[in-house]
């Protein structure tokens, strides 16, 4: 089977001091079913590689000359092709109903980051609450993480809005 490759080349973006990361997320939202992406970057995008695995797609890394780099972002058989997790307890189906349901979609960085991991210090392991943001948040996901908490989450089906499912870990000393 031939795999389709969507192209994008954020080398401009990088060169001009520019953050291409939106970009990529949006074309990797616009990716049909099976479709993998082709990324051009002026540097080997290791912290993209954690990112996309969450997302279901493997990665085949290539220097190309002058620095410059390809990356084969490939969609994995039976990955998450439309919802990213941590790396733990994606099954949330099997997940309690939220305690908490926290939109805060009018709200800019990073007061919906402070507002989550304020309101699950609230609660207690095993309860999840839900949230519903503006943007997807890259910075709250480690740190949740870090704190033994899971997520799952994905844009709604406009693309407009992070649904966000967080459930409360252990506590860690």
């Amino acid at each position: 089977m031939t795999r389709s490759y969507k192209e994008l080349d954020v080398r401009p973006i990088l060169r001009n001091g520019g953050e291409p990361f939106q970009a990529i997320m949006e074309a990797v939202h616009s990716l049909a079913p099976g479709e993998g992406l082709r990324l051009f970057a002026t540097f080997k995008p290791e912290p993209l590689f954690r990112v996309m695995g969450k997302r279901g797609f493997g990665h085949e890394a290539t220097e190309i000359g002058g620095g410059d780099w390809q990356v084969l972002f490939t969609p994995e058989a039976g990955g998450p092709a439309d919802i990213s997790a941590s790396a733990s307890g994606n099954d949330a189906t099997a997940w309690a109903d939220p305690v908490f349901h926290l939109d805060l979609t009018d709200l800019d960085p990073p007061e919906p980051m402070t507002r989550i991991l304020a309101k699950i210090e609230l609660m207690d392991p095993g309860e999840v609450l839900f949230a519903l943001l503006a943007r997807e948040p890259v910075f709250l996901m480690p740190e949740l993480e870090k704190r033994g908490h899971q997520w799952v989450g994905n844009f709604d089906e406009t693309g407009s809005a992070y649904r966000m499912l967080i459930r409360v870990g252990e506590a860690r000393e």
